[in-house]
């Protein structure tokens, strides 16, 4: 697992956890500034209410640090951990208006991670007899893209691009709108060049049609097996002899995932682990 990908830096975090503040907060947590004394001090759990693999633990840490850097935590679990119904996963204590501003931010994100992580997980063990890898996409939820990122590694995947700007993907459109795959291959290589960028370049192939069309341009890292059948790509698999990295998308399910990880990708890419994903159940309460 990649544990120190670009995109997860103290300033990207941080700029993350500013702006959720700011939205939720606005011009102040009303409720808890009119009925809560300024010093009071308490002291609240996170707990589950589902079973699962727990994920962002690390984050919350950080949020409410970023709220009152008084406050005092206490693990008793740990990223990637699994978490049963009723388990408590972290104290918080101090200021008691702190605690409650941060609340809502941490359970938000530790749900939405925590599924992503428990499906993700799932996933992965249903390709480990095989050397592919399950990978993510950009179908995530706008301005939660690193949170939910994140969580796909805390479950054992990996991250494909972080966006538009970190790796070339070549997809149908592309190839379509440049007039096809060769002129769309060499219009990216005269690019890169003349705007002195190393970036990695993967395109899409709809057919076997196209992936020979690929293989007689080069110049890719990765082909991306669009929409195939296993039978496919196993074919292409041994078209391209390893050539490339090989990643199979498109219409991948919980039922087909292992045969297609059986005709032998090096990737296999999943969008449902991001926009399909059913929250976990968490509550933070007061102790």
């Amino acid at each position: 697992m990649d544990t120190n990908p670009p995109y997860l830096t103290d300033k990207s975090i941080n700029a993350f956890i500013g702006l959720a503040l700011a939205e939720d907060i606005g011009l102040g947590d009303h409720s808890s500034l009119g009925s809560i004394p300024e010093f009071s001090t308490n002291q609240a759990h996170l707990i589950s209410n589902s079973d699962g693999l727990i994920a962002g633990i690390e984050l919350a840490k950080k949020i409410f640090e970023y709220a009152d850097d008084g406050l005092t935590l206490e693990f008793f679990k740990e990223d990637g951990d699994l978490i049963e119904n009723g388990d408590i996963a972290f104290n918080v204590t101090g200021n008691s208006r702190s605690i409650l501003s941060a609340e809502r931010l941490v359970l938000n994100c530790m749900q939405r991670m925590s599924a992503i992580a428990t499906y993700t997980n799932y996933l992965c063990s249903l390709i480990s007899g095989t050397h592919t890898k399950l990978l993510d996409t950009r179908k995530t939820t706008p301005l939660f893209r690193l949170p939910e990122k994140w969580a796909v590694l805390i479950g054992g995947g990996i991250n494909h691009r972080f966006g538009l700007y970190d790796m070339i993907m070549l997809k149908d459109n592309h190839i379509d709108f440049a007039g096809g795959i060769k002129k769309a291959i060499t219009g990216m290589l005269t690019y890169l060049e003349h705007n002195n960028l190393e970036l990695d370049i993967e395109i899409e192939v709809r057919s076997l049609a196209e992936l020979d069309e690929v293989l007689k341009v080069g110049y890719v890292k990765r082909i991306l097996l669009d929409n195939m059948l296993p039978s496919d790509i196993r074919k292409a698999v041994q078209m391209i002899g390893g050539s490339f990295e090989t990643e199979a998308s498109g219409g991948i399910t919980e039922s087909n995932i292992s045969e297609i990880a059986e005709a032998g990708p090096d990737y296999i890419s999943v969008g449902a682990l991001t926009h399909s994903y059913k929250s976990m159940d968490m509550s933070i309460k007061a102790v």
